[in-house]
Order: C-alpha cells, then structure tokens, then sequence
C-alpha cells in the first residue's frame, strides 16, 4: 500500500527520488524506523517536515562501521539523536542485569542493534566520521531522564548529566514540541538559542537568576544533597511554575531552562493528522517484523501527561503532570482512517494514554498555577479535594468509538487507576460498566504493586482498601452482564522498604482477599528521573530522609518474586 516514497528518506538513492542535495537534518535512532505518532522521533520527523525541513531518518545504525552513520551524507542544521522509545539500558537488560534477547523495535525481534548507553555511542559515532560536524541535539526519554546528575543503576554509581557524557551541544527534554520549533528556527536563522525554552545545553559561567542545584561532585560526596537535587528538579517541570535550573559540573554548567510550553488541543489535533503511514519502512521490514506494530498500528493516543505520581514510573516528569487532550472530533477521524488499511479487522487495540482513564478533566488550579510542590493529585489513600475526577467525557468518547463505522471492537489496554474509578462517585460505576461490557477481553490488568501500608506510600500508590472496594465494583458488574471476565495484577518486589515478610503478607492477601494465585511479579528496577531510584541509591525515604531497607541482592530480590509467584514448587510469570 505504501512505497518509499511515503516515508521520510533513510537512504541516498530516496534522497535523490526527492532531488535532495542534503538533508536539513538528520534523525538517528535506537530503533528501526517505524513511521507511527507512538515512536517519537518519527513524531518529531514529521513536524519538522510540515516546517518545510528536509529530513532524513536513520534507525539502529552499525555503530562498527561509517555504512549507515554516512548514507544520508552530513546534515545542513544539525543531528538529532535518540536512543529509542525506551531507555537502552533499560531495553537491553532486565532488574536483574541480565541481557534480554528480545526488542519489540528491532526487526526480527533479536536484540542485537541496540547498543548500551545509545546516545553516547550515536554521538561518538557520528563525531568519528564527520570531525567537524553540525550541532548534536539529544532527545527522547533516554535524554530527557539523564539530563542532571542521576543514579544510573546498571553501573551503581551517579553519572554525570548525559550532555557531558556524550558530548552532544543541546538536549531537548520533555516531550519538548514547541522546544522542537522554536530550537530548529533559531539554528536556521544563525540566532542565538540559549533562551529557547525546554532545552539544556552545557555553559562556561553560571545562570545566577535560575534554581541552583548542588554541584556534581557534592551529589558525589553527599546522599542527601543528592536528594535535594532530585526535589528541585522534580519540582521544576511545568511550563507555568518552574524555574530554569543551573548545576556545576566539573569546572562547567549544565543550563535547563524551564519547560516549553504544553500543546493545547488544536495543536494537539495538528500532530496527530501528521501523514504517518503506521508501517514499518520498507529498508527496514526486509529484516524482518517489528513486534510492538502488533499493538500501536491501530492504537489511539488520546492524550498525554499523567499525574499518578506513581515513584517508581518516569512518565510524570518526561511526559508531564497536566494531562492534555485531543478533541473528540479528531480521535473520532482516526478511527475511521484505519479502515483504509487493508490488514486492519475493525479491532482497535487501545484507546488510552500513560493513564487511559486521565482523559478530559484536569485541575482548574493547576491549570492556572501550574503543578503544586507541596502536595500531590493522589497520594496513597488522599486523592487532593481540588482535583475533580470525572469520566463523562471518556464515557462519551468511548461510545462515539464504538458507532465509528468499521470498528468491530475498541480496547482500552493502558493502564487505568482503579482509584479514581471509586472516587469519581458520580460516573466511576458507569465507566466501569463501559468497559466490562464493551472495552476488555477476559481481564483487566490493574497495578496495586503491593498491599503492606509502608510498601505502597514508597511506591506513591493507593491503599489495599481502594483495591478491595474496586474489585468488589468489578465482580458485581461482570455478575450483571453475565461476564466471566477476571482482574490480572502488576505486582512488584524488591522495591524500596520491601522485605521478605511484606511478599509473605502480600501473597496471604491475594489468597485470602483476592482470591487469586499471582503468575506475574516484576522485580523493581531504579530506572533513572525516578524518587524509587534515589530511594534506592540513597536508602533514604526523601520525604524524611530517615534509613529505610533496600534489597540489593539480586538473589534475595528473586527470592521476594518467588514468594508470591511460587506455584507448585516453580517459580512462574513474567521474566524480571
């Protein structure tokens, strides 16, 4: 259905097709290019083509040779370099440090072209061969969570921020839209871009006007001035309340200036009409399939942001804690468009966002004033009286899915927060019933994490209580419609103030009041731009700063995974 030429070019002979000399730009990524608004730097490739750019795309180059990092020739503006939809090292290796085989954007699904640590590598790559090169601009989650002094787990030591380790010029950070535009006119027009919003770029002299955070080397020397650098930039992340933040590094400065702005709907809109062509190029596919297209190619995004808070999930502070919203009309459009696909079967496999039941209401206050620094939306077993949840609008936008001509079913398969279900008293029984007669097959994955009191104020998540209160909702609803339709749970061990005795209360807690035997637990990984991973490093809780235990052991981690999972004798579920 498609041919090369709907893609942005990846090699010379499409570059000369479209009679370019060379690219404005040239996008490198840890994946294969996959032409979907799910993969960001294709997002990003397709703005800066509506800009007018010409853009080239390089996906998962050979890092031993110059035969993929030169096909496209040298950029006119600059490189943007990510290291995929996923952290590399968390894609190349589970909790426990072991090499995982398999990536879902690799094709073929072997895990052998994506290198560890892939932003310093493209960077070292590319500097390599072209000595003298067009500015590197690091982008992505990778980018975004590394962008100060981090615990970087897999090496068990701080890194410095990822700007002087890969020796890149500017970092965008975020999602980073407007960053995007405004950063790429600035570098066209011979402007000076130090004052772009959403960027970080590395300094000789300080910003005495922005938040200064405790230096490299004190983060180094002290635990606790780590965790006051991880508060402030935490506390520093949304376009209307943040200040710009400065950290010396060495004898330099790394220089974030605050936040771009959030898209509002209309541009929101905007994106999503971008011509992606949902495929997987064709310079590509003859290696192979891609796995994650199984799930995002007829998959609908309906917003962004999450306000969970969740600690040990990085999606507040690279995607935002303001949940913005496509309009109706647009997601609606979408749907129809897949019925242009000869593969699709009216199945939509999600419609959802980091938190699928987050869509179409937010906060007026933090609206106005941007996110709170003293306290949370929800909070263990406190959702903030402020924060008005209702489904209304969600319900609505699922039934208009439903009546889209062509879809024969409408998943909701991201995660939704139970707890907001039972605290929306006026519409969270009906959108529970939605979804157990119209939007699950069989089960609904929902993520207590765990049960014990202490566990789950560490982890940021609700009380068992909520849990008990949902599923009691749950089983009466599938009892109504005649359902035998079950809950399946994310549950994690080993995460920070959890010990042997709490996977023991956890796994009496499934017998007794879940009625289940768990077949899924994860081990918890201290993934970077996380307050689990400074727990985990400082073994410190950072709201008291008081010692609490942390496992570190990789066989006692397993061990706490296998007291819950244990069945029979084995330990099954997923692989940590």
């Amino acid at each position: 259905m498609f041919t090369n030429k709907d893609f942005l070019p990846t090699t010379r002979d499409e570059m000369d097709a479209k009679g370019w000399r060379q690219c404005d730009i040239i996008l490198v990524s840890g994946d294969a290019y996959i032409d979907s608004p799910f993969i960001g730097v294709a997002m990003v490739g397709r703005m800066l083509e509506r800009m007018g750019y010409k853009v080239g795309m390089i996906g998962q180059p050979d890092i031993n040779s110059d035969v993929d990092i030169k096909r496209l020739g040298e950029p006119r503006l600059y490189w943007g370099v990510s290291g995929g939809s996923v952290d590399s090292m968390v894609s190349n290796y589970t909790a426990t440090k072991k090499f995982r085989n398999s990536d879902d954007y690799t094709p073929g699904g072997k895990n052998d072209k994506r290198p560890d640590r892939a932003l310093s590598v493209y960077c070292n790559l590319i500097r390599r061969y072209y000595k003298s090169t067009a500015p590197i601009v690091l982008g992505g989650i990778e980018a975004s969570l590394r962008r100060v002094t981090h615990y970087d787990y897999w090496s068990n030591k701080l890194k410095k921020p990822i700007l002087f380790d890969s020796k890149a010029d500017i970092l965008i950070y975020g999602m980073g839209e407007i960053a995007l535009e405004e950063l790429t006119k600035a570098l066209d027009d011979g402007k000076n871009y130090t004052d772009v919003r959403g960027i970080c770029y590395i300094a000789k002299e300080p910003k005495d006007e922005f938040k200064q955070l405790p230096s490299h080397q004190e983060c180094l020397d002290d635990k606790e001035k780590y965790i006051d650098l991880f508060d402030d930039f935490y506390d520093n992340n949304d376009p209307i309340s943040a200040n710009g933040l400065c950290q010396p590094v060495d004898s330099r400065f790394l220089i974030q200036n605050p936040p771009c702005d959030y898209l509002d709907e209309s541009e929101m809109d905007a994106n999503s009409n971008l011509p992606f062509t949902r495929e997987l190029h064709p310079y590509y596919a003859k290696m192979g399939k891609v796995k994650c297209l199984e799930t995002i190619k007829f998959s609908i995004m309906t917003h962004h942001g999450c306000w969970g808070e969740c600690n040990f999930c990085a999606i507040g502070v690279h995607q935002g804690r303001t949940i913005r919203t496509r309009s109706e009309e647009n997601i609606l459009e979408e749907a129809k468009d897949f019925n242009k696909y000869k593969d699709y079967k009216g199945i939509i496999s999600d419609v959802g966002g980091p938190t699928a039941n987050m869509y179409g209401y937010e906060c007026g206050k933090k609206l106005k004033k941007g996110t709170c620094d003293d306290i949370r939306c929800v909070d263990a077993d406190r959702l903030c009286k402020v924060m008005h949840v209702d489904h209304s609008r969600n319900i609505e936008l699922l039934r208009k899915v439903r009546e889209v001509d062509g879809v024969r079913k409408a998943f909701v398969a991201s995660g939704v927060r139970y707890d907001l279900i039972t605290a929306d008293k006026k519409h969270g029984y009906s959108y529970l019933k939605e979804m157990v007669k119209y939007h699950i097959s069989g089960q609904m994955k929902v993520a207590p994490e765990h049960t014990q009191q202490h566990v789950l104020e560490l982890m940021g998540k609700p009380g068992k209580q909520t849990l008990i209160d949902f599923k009691k909702m749950y089983d009466e609803l599938n009892k109504q419609e005649g359902k035998n339709q079950f809950l399946t749970y994310y549950l994690i061990a080993a995460h920070p103030g959890c010990e042997e005795k709490d996977m023991h209360e956890l796994k009496r807690f499934t017998t007794d009041e879940l009625k289940m035997n768990p077949e899924q637990a994860q081990v918890f990984t201290p993934t970077p731009g996380t307050y689990s991973a400074v727990m985990y490093y400082t073994e410190m809780d950072p709201k008291t700063r008081k010692k609490i235990f942390v496992e570190k052991d990789t066989k006692r981690k397993e061990k706490q995974k296998s007291i819950v999972v244990e069945k029979d004798g084995f330990s099954t579920g997923f692989a940590t």
